[in-house]
């Protein structure tokens, strides 16, 4: 069942962040803190958008969500202000080394958390909305990914947004050709290292 968001879904987001944070695959142990990647990745959202937070529940937990904001450049300007600040206090340097070499390193992971200003891309003015989507591997392939986004590009819409924007990561191939498949092009900013992606919200 797909529904809104509810605040007792937090912590459920937080977990499918971090099992599906690895290309797609477990990050469970790869940092020395398994809060870093959903307090990077998810949780600035619900707590700044709740109302674009979308989620897939069996009833019990959370099986995966689509998240995101409408307005990037104002969200940037919230996460300098009320985030950024707090998540150096609980993250101010990387922990002990956890025997993972990831390509996203935990210094990088840790700047990404206080420098917001990486969101702010150069086609912002037409695609103003980001949003973030994952879905648990048992919740793959059966058409909740089409419909989540589907439920938030149509929530972008009611608003006015006209466009939405993601990143992704190069190596999660399964991804790639899931956004492709919905319609998804390639910005002009976007690279083959840091795919750059953009979709009308209608």
């Amino acid at each position: 069942m797909i529904r809104r968001y509810q605040p007792a879904d937090r912590h459920g987001i937080a977990e499918v962040c971090l099992r599906t944070a690895a290309g797609g695959g477990d990050a469970t142990g790869v940092y020395s803190d398994d809060t870093l990647m959903p307090e990077v990745f998810a949780l600035p959202y619900v707590e700044y958008a709740p109302e674009l937070t979308f989620v897939v529940s069996d009833g019990h937990r959370v099986l995966g969500y689509v998240l995101g904001v409408a307005d990037t450049a104002a969200f940037v300007e919230w996460w300098r202000r009320e985030w950024g600040p707090e998540f150096r206090k609980r993250h101010p340097a990387p922990g002990p080394p956890t025997g993972h070499d990831p390509k996203f390193s935990e210094e990088a992971l840790i700047q990404a958390g206080v420098e917001p200003d990486r969101m702010l891309i150069a086609e912002l003015d037409e695609y103003p909305a980001h949003l973030h989507i994952d879905l648990l591997p048992e919740l793959q392939g059966q058409g909740f990914g089409r419909k989540l986004i589907d439920v938030f590009r149509a929530a972008l819409a009611s608003r006015g947004v006209p466009a939405v924007h993601l990143g992704l990561d190069a190596a999660n191939t399964d991804a790639r050709a899931f956004y492709d498949r919905l319609g998804f092009h390639e910005l002009p900013s976007s690279r083959p290292e840091a795919p750059l992606l953009g979709i009308d919200t209608r």
